[in-house]
């Protein structure tokens, strides 16, 4: 960047907002780049259905690893945005002041609109939420990606307790044909009950009744059916959707206020086939990556292209030793292709780990 220093503050720490610094910290010529974040490690989202299991996943020291790459890193909880000062505030109590904004605030676990969920339920959608499980039978609701792994995960790692999987629609339904077919077999192997075209009406203390007045008794229930984004932004007078997602131009900056950019989980994105992109790893780091991009560019007085991006892989694990592996056509949709079993485990993993360096982190 040419002229006086700017100022880039990022809001999060997560794929997205560590995707953006790192490229910025060695692209952005001159910038002071502050990265704030409620957390003082890095944990590998990716990976906690693992730690949710007992299994022991790597954490990363977020000053050493800012730092270490010239960026300033701020410990502190993002209270309030004041987009026409250009102002963060922090802890309720100071503030920083930007030239320009990443709103990479992330995502966590939607608990609310079923009762007992907030009181009862364990989730799995950020760090704070691990914790050891209570022996005895889980219930694990909703049949997405991360309600599967972790079903496989518990089943996998506690083979005496009982894990029922409960979903609206079948595991893997968005999948292929064949891809759906491994994961109901893997996780019948494994011993997990499936019971899908359910849905639960509330979670009780000693476990969650259906709306058909069903009563499944748990140990511990395991919320994963759906997410849900900070209010920061809706606060703040952004432009958002009905979730509270930063609506984003082209080129990712807040359509109300272009000081600001978004990615990840928090930003709504329009992707291949006229879809927003989805909460996920893989979109996060892109748009990371992108954002960093974007500044660079007008930094230096350049209009930079629209993003561009397409769908290629999505990996669901069945415990350590299975995954599946779905290829993609560009707008999301599955693909013939499929890799399974041991294969597609190795595969994974290869992807956690590229994910990681793409980050930072290696």
């Amino acid at each position: 960047m040419s002229g006086q220093q700017q100022r880039i503050v990022v809001l999060g720490a997560g794929y997205a907002g560590l995707g953006a610094a790192r490229r910025l910290a060695s692209k952005a010529r001159g910038a002071a780049i502050t990265v704030v974040d409620t957390r003082a490690e890095f944990v590998e989202r990716v990976r906690l259905h693992q730690a949710a299991a007992g299994q022991s996943i790597r954490r990363w020291d977020l000053r050493e690893l800012l730092e270490r790459k010239g960026v300033e890193f701020v410990r502190a909880q993002v209270t309030a945005l004041d987009p026409v000062a250009k102002q963060v505030y922090l802890d309720g109590e100071w503030a920083i002041g930007y030239d320009t904004l990443v709103y990479a605030l992330g995502s966590a676990a939607d608990r609310a609109g079923v009762p007992g969920v907030a009181e009862y339920a364990h989730s799995v959608a950020v760090p704070e939420d691990i914790r050891a499980l209570p022996a005895g039978p889980v219930v694990v609701v909703g049949a997405g990606s991360t309600g599967i792994e972790l079903a496989a995960e518990l089943a996998e790692s506690h083979r005496d307790s009982r894990v029922t999987l409960l979903g609206s629609e079948e595991p893997g339904s968005w999948l292929s044909a064949r891809a759906a077919e491994h994961i109901r077999t893997a996780l019948t192997a494994l011993g997990v009950e499936i019971r899908s075209g359910v849905k639960v009406a509330e979670v009780l203390p000693e476990g969650v009744r259906l709306v058909d007045g069903t009563v499944l008794p748990a140990a511990a229930v395991v919320w994963t059916a759906g997410f849900t984004v900070p209010d920061l932004a809706r606060r703040a007078g952004l432009d958002v959707d009905e979730q509270g997602r930063i609506r984003t131009d082209a080129t990712l900056r807040s359509i109300s206020h272009p000081a600001i950019y978004a990615a990840g989980d928090a930003a709504l994105i329009d992707g291949p086939g006229d879809r927003p992109l989805r909460m996920a790893c893989a979109t996060a780091l892109p748009a990371g990556a992108y954002v960093a991009k974007a500044i660079v560019a007008r930094a230096d007085g350049i209009e930079p292209k629209p993003m561009t991006f397409r769908y290629q892989l999505q990996c669901v694990s069945l415990g350590r030793r299975d995954a599946v592996i779905q290829f993609l056509h560009a707008d999301d949709s599955p693909a013939t292709r499929v890799v399974r079993g041991r294969t597609g485990a190795w595969v994974k993993e290869r992807i956690v780990r590229f994910a990681g360096r793409a980050a930072g982190l290696r």
